[in-house]
């Protein structure tokens, strides 16, 4: 049967299992509960618009019948004020759990990577080293808490620290997508990213080589003593591809009988398998490529067998001998199509090449050079 005494040290001491609560004689509600193993556990019993509640106070040991005693009295008060007392635990309970498993850097590692990789293993890794490198202020946010005015002084810090706005765009779209997934997976109930218009970047200065800049190039090409960029180059310049997919390319992704050559998946920036048939030097020169090498695994490597990482020293060497300036490895796909482009080609069949999802970005690869449109507009002079 519950005893009733002022709750005290003396009180606590005599109090046994059997008893099973002491309710005190001074404070309404307050009372200790004691379990047949003997834990005592302090509550404050109150009730508040017809709600009846048991708050726990805290366990005998940890805080003494006077610490229990107070604190029953500072809630009290807070009850009396209307404040349900339980309700706001239950909510810093909530709050502090998710502190920690609602940040960006916690659902990147145990949420966003995981189907990141599921998707493509390989460029999983890339895209969270980037959001480590593009939103270092950001990790420890609150997904919650990431909205469009964030990402505005975020945007305006980057492009005072002279970060072109073009990547500006690519970094924002990326933390826009991650930011979706959270909504879809039921991790926040919304976002406003959507807010954060993109800033126009002037796409019609594509870079590609003039008549002149190709014969120099492949001249010195020829001359090259480095025999795996001469055949990455006039890969580059006859399929478009860029250079990670180049880099990643397989053997088995070349069908030599029917001169086609497959992007993988899992390498290709979009995502998705494209296949590109090779026109005639693109293929003898592969062809000639896989007599030289082993013709095993990846088409570039090193002497233990993985794919070469990159080469920016030969590539420049090559650029400089050939007296061609602000010119980088992936203006050859600007070249590639161009050179479609400026042949007549119709753009869906270069956007398919390129393995672009619509034809606005075919539009800002594939820009016509100024002596082609000259002619155009020749024809009717």
């Amino acid at each position: 049967m519950p005893v009733k005494a002022k709750i005290t040290i003396t009180s606590i001491k005599n109090l046994m299992p059997e008893d099973k609560r002491l309710n005190d004689t001074d404070i309404s509600g307050f009372h200790a509960r004691i379990t047949p193993s003997g834990l005592i556990t302090y509550y404050l019993f109150y009730r508040l618009n017809g709600k009846q509640v048991n708050y726990r106070l805290g366990i005998d040991g940890q805080m003494s019948p006077a610490q229990a005693r107070d604190l029953a009295k500072i809630k009290i008060a807070e009850v009396t004020q209307g404040v349900d007392v339980q309700a706001v635990r239950k909510h810093d309970r909530t709050k502090t759990k998710y502190s920690k498993f609602s940040t960006l850097r916690f659902f990147l590692e145990e949420k966003y990577a995981p189907w990141l990789k599921s998707r493509n293993p390989k460029t999983a890794e890339k895209t969270i080293k980037a959001f480590e490198s593009s939103f270092p202020s950001l990790m420890d946010f609150q997904l919650a808490d990431i909205n469009a005015w964030e990402i505005e002084k975020w945007r305006n810090k980057r492009l005072a620290d002279g970060v072109k706005p073009a990547t500006t765009n690519r970094q924002i779209n990326t933390i826009k997508g991650c930011m979706s997934r959270a909504v879809e997976w039921g991790v926040i109930d919304s976002h406003d990213l959507r807010k954060v218009k993109t800033l126009t970047v002037d796409n019609s200065k594509v870079r590609y080589l003039s008549k002149d800049e190709e014969i120099r190039l492949r001249e010195n090409l020829q001359a090259c003593d480095t025999p795996f960029l001469k055949v990455i180059v006039l890969l580059a310049l006859n399929t478009g591809m860029r250079k990670g997919e180049l880099l990643s390319l397989e053997w088995s992704h070349i069908n030599f009988d029917n001169k086609i050559l497959t992007v993988d998946f899992q390498n290709a920036k979009s995502g998705s398998t494209r296949h590109l048939p090779l026109n005639t030097q693109a293929f003898n020169t592969l062809k000639e490529w896989q007599q030289e090498t082993d013709g095993i695994g990846f088409v570039f490597k090193d002497k233990n067998g993985l794919p070469l990482k990159d080469f920016p020293y030969i590539w420049g060497e090559l650029l400089d001998k050939a007296k061609i300036t602000n010119f980088r490895f992936h203006d050859l796909r600007h070249h590639f199509a161009s050179k479609l482009v400026m042949a007549s080609v119709d753009l869906n069949t270069v956007r398919e090449l390129l393995g672009h999802s619509d034809l606005k970005m075919t539009l800002r690869y594939a820009h016509l050079a100024p002596e082609h449109k000259a002619a155009a507009v020749n024809l009717i002079g």
